[in-house]
């Protein structure tokens, strides 16, 4: 029985597309892979290393997952207590943010940004659409986030601003491109590279929402790495964050944590505390400490 290791591109649930030596296999999953207690909807994901073997009958089945280095991850959807696991073995995650057409609330940054901490994905954030942007609102956004630690990159896929320094971050490198439904990731890559063909959509002039293009996550293959395209994520639910460890995620609360008067200050209410002063003082972003307050309260870290 012939045996080959390759890599995942494209997982629909049912069906795998595996690159190897060059070539797409279409594999299936072998059963028993379901049963080793993971609490994910999806055991296989794009980015994973798999062994994959063909049978007599000609057909692929993947037999083994070789052990992920990182992985992005969030709550199922359906509000039970699984995990969706968007991809796996990453360099870098790019965040595309909005803000118009449509607006990417805060607190989703925020829970994507804890989410790449807590699972050790270097992130940038791509602020795109600025020709539709005034200069005042691209740069508290900058504030906002570069104050946090976060390094923020400017773009307009239509118009070609950015996108060069884009590629250049990719250059060797597996990267993840998410963000809500119509900021502009399919764009995005076909600016990058105009030989990968993705569907795009228009934004839905009744809700101000974009529409759902992107079904699975699919990695591409560009001249210079790999980009993995992910759907249109609405809401990001935490999973596996723990109340007393949630400041550790937040770069710009470590910093000043050390000043605190006790060392286990949760950062809400204890007297002498250095991150609380930071945010009276606008040295900490209100509406970032507003974000890690509404998560802390939640019991099971879900919000839609």
């Amino acid at each position: 029985m012939q045996r080959i290791e390759g890599l995942v591109m494209r997982a629909t649930g049912s069906w795998y597309e595996v690159l190897h030596e060059g070539e797409i296999l279409r594999c299936r999953m072998r059963g028993k892979l379901r049963l080793r207690g993971v609490r994910s909807t999806n055991p296989i994901v794009v980015g994973d290393t798999v062994a994959c073997e063909c049978g007599e009958d000609g057909e692929w089945v993947i037999v083994d997952i070789a052990p992920r280095h990182n992985y992005i991850i969030r709550r199922a959807s359906n509000l039970s207590k699984e995990s969706h696991i968007i991809a796996a073995n990453i360099d870098r995650a790019m965040l595309v943010v909005t803000l118009v057409e449509p607006v990417t609330a805060t607190e989703f940054v925020d829970r994507f940004l804890v989410t790449c901490e807590a699972y050790k994905v270097p992130v940038t954030i791509l602020l795109a659409k600025i020709d539709l942007l005034s200069e005042e609102a691209i740069a508290e956004f900058h504030r906002i986030y570069e104050g946090a630690g976060y390094e923020v990159i400017d773009i307009s896929a239509t118009q070609g601003i950015g996108v060069e320094r884009v590629k250049e971050m990719l250059t060797g490198k597996t990267t993840l491109l998410s963000g809500n439904s119509g900021v502009g990731k399919s764009t995005l890559i076909g600016a990058i590279d105009p030989t990968i063909e993705i569907r795009t959509g228009e934004i839905s002039d009744s809700f101000h929402k974009g529409k759902h293009t992107t079904t699975f996550s699919t990695m591409y293959r560009t001249a210079d790495g790999f980009i993995i395209d992910t759907p249109g994520v609405k809401g990001f639910g935490l999973i596996d964050i723990d109340d007393k460890e949630l400041w550790h995620y937040f770069p710009e609360m470590i910093s000043r944590a050390g000043e605190c008067r006790f060392f286990n200050c949760t950062h809400t209410h204890e007297p002498h505390c250095a991150v609380v002063a930071a945010v009276e003082s606008g040295e900490i972003s209100y509406s970032r400490y507003e974000s890690y307050l509404k998560i802390l309260d939640e019991d099971d870290k879900y919000r839609k």
